[in-house]
Order: C-alpha cells, then structure tokens, then sequence
C-alpha cells in the first residue's frame, strides 16, 4: 500500500496535463476546398506564415482509403509563438496554430481549432494572463470566422 499512494499522487499531478484542449468549432457556409482556401487566404492576408496544408482525405485515398473530405492548416506568426517558446519550449508542440476543416456526416462543413489558453497554460512557464494567449485566440477567431463567412 505505501507504494500505491506514491504513484497515485503522481497520477492525480499529471491528469491535468493530460485533458483535452476545449475545441472551438464554427459553422461553414461553403465545402472543405473553398472554406481552405478562404482560410488560407485570411492567414495569409493578415501577414502569417502558411507552413502546410495537409489533405486528409487525400492521404486516405492514396492508400485506397476512404475519409470525408478534411484539411488542415498550419499557419503562424513568429511575433506571436517565439515568445510562448521562450516562456515553455514545450509550446512548440502546439505551435504552429492549426485549424481543420471538414465535412460532418451530415454534409456540414466545419472549421475546429484548440483554444490556444487552454493548450499552452498547461505548460509550466505559460500564465493564463500572457498577453500572447488572447492575440492567438482573436486571430483564430478571426480567421475562421472570415474563413466561414458565405
């Protein structure tokens, strides 16, 4: 028993880093390419840097699978992440931001993405008052929101 608690103390300190991002979901009016490439554009119209964009769907059919049609982007801006990185290197898990989009079972295009505060103040070195946090989460909000609009 003296070793079982131990173990459980360090169980129960880690659970808290180990619980899912909140993820923010915003309705498309248009399908996976063209809300991409909305997105796309957002990104890069405000000055960010697209580093890929992944075809999910498109992978899955190189292997004779099938997926509905999904993408994600990962885009950022250095101005914004290098001061996460130097708060907690274990920021670069989660940087560059990444949005997916992709169609639901119903047809419905969506665009998701992790709350950046939620994601990064689990890290040691990152307060919930960084100003970089709520500059990440307005972009985001932003973006997809342009990237959504019909």
């Amino acid at each position: 028993m003296p070793r079982i608690l131990p173990a459980l103390s360090l169980v129960a300190a880690l659970l808290p880093g180990l619980a899912s991002a909140e993820i923010q979901r915003v309705e498309a009016a248009r399908d996976v390419p063209a809300t991409m490439d909305a997105l796309q554009a957002a990104v890069e119209g405000a000055g960010a840097t697209v580093f890929a964009r992944v075809d999910h769907a498109g992978g899955a059919a190189d292997v004779g699978m099938e997926l509905s049609p999904a993408q994600l982007l990962i885009f950022g801006n250095p101005q914004l992440g290098t001061p996460a990185m130097q708060d907690a290197i274990e920021a670069g898990l989660h940087l560059p931001l990444r949005v997916l989009v992709y169609e639901d079972d119903a047809g419905q295009t969506w665009l998701a993405y992790e709350a950046p505060a939620e994601t990064l103040t689990a890290l040691d070195g990152i307060e919930a008052e960084a100003d970089y946090l709520s500059k990440m989460a307005g972009a985001l909000e932003k973006l997809t929101g342009a990237a959504a609009a019909p």
